[in-house]
């Protein structure tokens, strides 16, 4: 005979699947409906400036948020579901939709006026020059 340890969180293990699994039954599937997703960022520094390159498939300029405050640059946005007129039935929707926020701290030595954004082929580059101050200088050594 051999003994089980009782767990009394076991049942919580599946909470989850049960709630989908009955939300189902009437329709409802949450997974496909406005979420909140998250795209990938790239932030590179060199000695003149960062620069931000973010994922964003799919998008229109007008649909792209990018603003600089309190030495925080926030880029934002709206991915609207493509919602079909069609008899095609969908069995997997992997493509996340909704809104997505990112914010990203800077440094103070940089020239907020002079921030730049370039959207192309589903990539946002966004170029931030760091004031002179806050480029790396050589100091010569005196013999």
């Amino acid at each position: 005979m051999s003994l089980i340890k009782f767990n009394p969180y076991s049942h919580l293990v599946s909470l989850p699947n049960e709630l989908d699994s009955f939300f189902n039954k009437f329709g409802l599937d949450f997974q496909n409906t406005d979420s909140v997703w998250c795209p990938s960022v790239d932030v590179v520094e060199n000695d003149n400036n960062f620069e931000l390159k973010a994922e964003l498939p799919g998008m229109k300029r007008n649909e792209i948020n990018i603003t600089f405050k309190d030495d925080v640059l926030t880029l934002s946005g709206d991915r609207k579901y493509e919602v079909k007129e069609s008899n095609d039935h969908y069995h997997r929707i992997e493509r996340r939709y909704g809104k997505f926020q990112r914010s990203f701290s800077l440094p103070k030595n940089v020239k907020s006026d002079a921030i730049k954004a370039n959207y192309e082929n589903g990539v946002l580059t966004v170029n931030i020059p760091k004031s002179e101050e806050a480029k790396p200088k050589e100091i010569a050594i005196n013999e």
